[in-house]
Parts: structure tokens; C-alpha cells; sequence
């Protein structure tokens, strides 16, 4: 009759497996954030950089500097508007260089 129970070490596998997934699943996810920490905000100073040229290629042509793909980001203009005096300030201009946008 004893042999038909299972030993109780088997019965508790699958909470020990959880455990040990979730263990290392924390473990991974702690290595991941210590290996990236330090790079976090050098990546999003480089993404504000691209995004400040960008929005200089769009607005350039109104900013009185020749774009050769000012027919192409013309149509970009109202999608980035709102993000225009955050740009603008940040690019060192107090007030806004355009007569015919009231951001400021």
C-alpha cells in the first residue's frame, strides 16, 4: 500500500519550481537593471539630441535655413507644434521665432 503513495519531496516540486522560476526571474531582471542602469541616461540624452535635430529639420524652412526635404516634413509640422515651445526653449530661444505661432 505504501507504494502507490508518492513521496512528499514530489508532491512540493512545482511550488519549488515556481519559487526558483520567480527567484530567477528577479535575479535576471536585477543583472538586466544593473548592466543598464548606468547607460539609462546617456540613451535618453542621445534620444533628445535626435529628437532636437528633428524638429530643427521641420521647422527649418520656417527658421529661414534652405531644407531640401521641407516638402516632405511640411506635413510633420502640425503633429509637432505642441512640443514646439519645449523645443524652442531648450534650443536657447526665449521667445518664439515665428510670428504666426503663438506659443509663448
Amino acid at each position: 500500500m505504501e507504494d502507490n503513495k508518492t513521496p512528499n519531496n514530489l508532491e512540493n516540486m512545482p511550488d519549488r519550481l515556481k519559487d526558483n522560476q520567480s527567484w530567477w526571474q528577479r535575479f535576471v531582471a536585477g543583472l538586466n537593471e544593473f548592466y543598464n542602469a548606468p547607460y539609462r541616461q546617456t540613451m535618453a540624452r542621445a534620444a533628445r539630441d535626435e529628437e532636437d535635430f528633428f524638429m530643427l529639420l521641420m521647422f527649418a524652412e520656417s527658421l529661414g535655413i534652405d531644407n531640401p526635404a521641407s516638402f516632405y516634413t511640411l506635413e510633420l509640422q502640425p503633429l509637432f507644434l505642441e512640443n514646439f515651445h519645449e523645443w524652442h526653449t531648450r534650443m536657447g530661444m526665449d521667445r518664439c521665432p515665428f510670428d504666426h505661432v503663438g506659443c509663448c
